[in-house]
């Protein structure tokens, strides 16, 4: 067994990171957690979690302080781009036994997730080396100039990881042709249940977040983030019904969060004691909403992995051979609806009239089964 003076670096202080040092306390280990950006930054827009991420929150006990936040969400309504209802997924039943499906300000659940983490995060302190040598340590060093060995070397910083890069564990994202706008809406329609309204090689999606505020999101296919969101927002979606246009009138200009997405997709999530979680292994486009509860899995089985092995190299091949199908699974169903979403709406909108319900429930079974 693993001593709990094990000496470990949580690199970067999102929701991954976050989780990881969260998992790793209640196992009886001490993370320290550095993140380069300044305590000062506020995560912005929404974060919708199905009932997977709620089942992880559970285990990392960390469920109570997030259910006053946001809304329960019951139901997914499908939309085409007129507003005439296509299907419906009943998220109450999906996610029987498992848990609830949730949508709320993503500074929420972060300041959860810090609170639930124990101990300061170094912020403003930046990993600018990672050295894996022949033992089974790795040397870290640092933007300040301080350097230090750590037994386990957990990167968790996102899509666009340093971590992975340093410890040559793949390169950069893989863009995937598509573009996401995010905003928070207040005065906006009043709209009770995740909507998706599909368009063609577009959709928008909306759903409630309490306190009068809704979280939408959109996306539409492409390479490049144009330099004026909202204008975009109105060209690719004014001819849209059902919600959409008493959200575009809503939305404040300031507000519109865009980015290209990409993915993450690399043969091995460590080398020697350092190992990656999160969007710096796996990252998907958000279609499935599984970013934020794929983390949560992660940090759990991380932690237990760690908890029963004899060696960290032992750990970390069991977290991984864990892991991997469950991650390769959202990715083959991220991608199955993507390409469903650019089928022409001649020949998709009839299909999902038909069977869209348990197409789109199916892109979860697998989730709904213990991580």
């Amino acid at each position: 067994m693993l001593g709990s003076s094990l000496r470990i670096l949580v690199v970067g202080a999102g929701i991954a990171g976050l989780a990881a040092a969260r998992a790793l306390r209640l196992a009886g280990f001490r993370p320290q957690v550095v993140d380069k950006l300044p305590a000062s930054t506020v995560a912005g827009a929404g974060i919708y979690l199905p009932g997977n991420a709620t089942r992880a929150l559970r285990e990392l006990d960390l469920d109570a302080p997030v259910r006053p936040c946001g809304e329960v969400v019951t139901r997914q309504r499908f939309l085409d781009s007129r507003g005439r209802q296509l299907c419906e997924v009943d998220l109450t039943t999906l996610w029987d036994g498992v848990g609830e499906c949730r949508a709320l300000p993503r500074a929420d659940l972060h300041r959860v997730m810090l609170s639930g983490a124990g101990g300061a995060v170094r912020h403003e302190t930046e990993v600018t080396r990672v050295e894996v040598g022949s033992g089974e340590t790795a040397k870290v060093e640092f933007g300040d100039g301080s350097s230090a060995e750590y037994d386990l070397v957990v990167g968790a910083d996102g899509r666009r990881s340093s971590v992975r890069v340093m410890a040559a564990l793949g390169s950069a994202a893989v863009p995937v042709g598509q573009v996401m706008y995010r905003s928070v809406v207040t005065g906006g329609p009043k709209i009770s249940e995740w909507t998706a309204v599909l368009g063609k090689r577009a959709a928008f999606v909306v759903m409630p977040m309490g306190a009068g505020r809704l979280f939408c999101y959109a996306d539409e296919a492409g390479s490049t983030a144009p330099p004026d969101p909202m204008a975009r927002l109105r060209e690719v979606f004014e001819g849209f019904g059902g919600p959409v246009p008493a959200v575009l009138d809503a939305i404040e200009i300031e507000k519109v969060q865009v980015a290209v997405t990409d993915e993450v997709e690399i043969a091995s999530w460590s080398q020697g004691p350092v190992v990656l979680v999160g969007d710096a292994a796996h990252a998907t486009a958000p279609t499935l909403a599984q970013g934020a509860a794929m983390a949560l899995e992660d940090a759990v089985v991380l932690a237990e992995s760690i908890r029963r092995a004899a060696t960290v190299a032992e750990a970390l091949a069991e977290y991984e051979l864990r892991r991997r199908p469950r991650t390769r699974w959202v990715l083959e169903r991220t991608r199955d609806r993507d390409r469903l979403r650019d089928v022409a709406p001649t020949l998709r909108d009839p299909l999902l009239r038909r069977r869209g319900g348990t197409i789109f429930a199916d892109h979860y079974k697998a989730l709904v089964g213990p991580h």
